[in-house]
């Protein structure tokens, strides 16, 4: 989805059409995640841009957009450019994840050390 999304309607009231853009995006997002994964990739992850304009447009995190269309709101602009690009991704693993049966210390679980129980 790259579009500059209009916010001015002759019937639909501005916060109405604010809310209904929301949904909109939020509907795609849906949508994409529904879509079938490539072999041995995860989830879908989202390069998405924002700005005024497309020019102005700068990169943020996907759970930012309803707070940069709410700035958009407070500032009544008539107008703003979203991207919203998916793409197939793969979780990272954690430190120590991968080891299957490595021993697990018992200092690390508990609270006292066995100098403390003296």
């Amino acid at each position: 989805m790259k579009q500059t999304i209009e916010l001015t309607h002759p019937k639909i009231k501005y916060p109405r059409q604010i809310e209904a853009v929301k949904n909109k995006i939020r509907k795609y997002i849906k949508r994409e995640r529904r879509k079938e994964l490539p072999e041995k990739m995860d989830f879908w992850d989202f390069d998405c841009t924002f700005g005024d304009t497309q020019a102005e447009a700068q990169p943020i995190h996907l759970s930012e957009i309803d707070a940069k269309i709410n700035s958009i709101e407070s500032r009544n602009l008539t107008s703003f450019y979203i991207e919203i690009i998916a793409k197939p991704a793969q979780r990272a693993k954690k430190k120590g994840e991968g080891t299957v049966g490595a021993p697990l210390s018992l200092k690390s679980f508990s609270s006292t050390s066995d100098d403390d129980a003296e």
